[in-house]
């Protein structure tokens, strides 16, 4: 019997009943900490980018790019945080007089950063 492309290439299959499915694995790929960014990225991924979410899990750089994604927010995230609270003077010194209106006026901040990046890396 004539072997299949996949065969001459090292491929093999498994019998299942009268049908045989090719034993297909994904490449290795270095486990990278993907944390809250990450994940919400991934699951905008799954729901609305259907072909590139299956073109980076299947091509094993998934984790690398969900990975690098996640520290591209963390640090935009942290740069606006900082650039906000300067431009509006929330300052050290707030917090040692005031803490309620301190954690009040970051809460605030905090929310708004998280829209920002939201909508500049996350969801887009």
């Amino acid at each position: 019997m004539k072997k299949t492309i996949f065969e001459e290439m090292g491929g093999t299959y498994v019998r299942c009943g009268d049908y045989f499915i090719p034993n297909l694995t994904l490449p290795e790929e270095e486990q990278r900490f993907i944390g809250v960014w990450g994940q919400r990225h991934k699951q905008y991924l799954k729901e609305y980018r259907r072909g590139v979410y299956l073109n980076l899990l299947t091509s094993g750089r998934l984790n690398d790019y969900l990975a690098d994604r996640e520290e591209q927010a963390q640090k935009r995230f942290e740069r606006i945080v900082e650039q906000m609270a300067e431009s509006e003077g929330i300052t050290e010194q707030l917090k040692a007089t005031d803490q309620v209106a301190w954690v009040g006026e970051m809460n605030n901040i905090w929310s708004r950063a998280r829209e920002v990046v939201n909508a500049e890396l996350i969801y887009n």
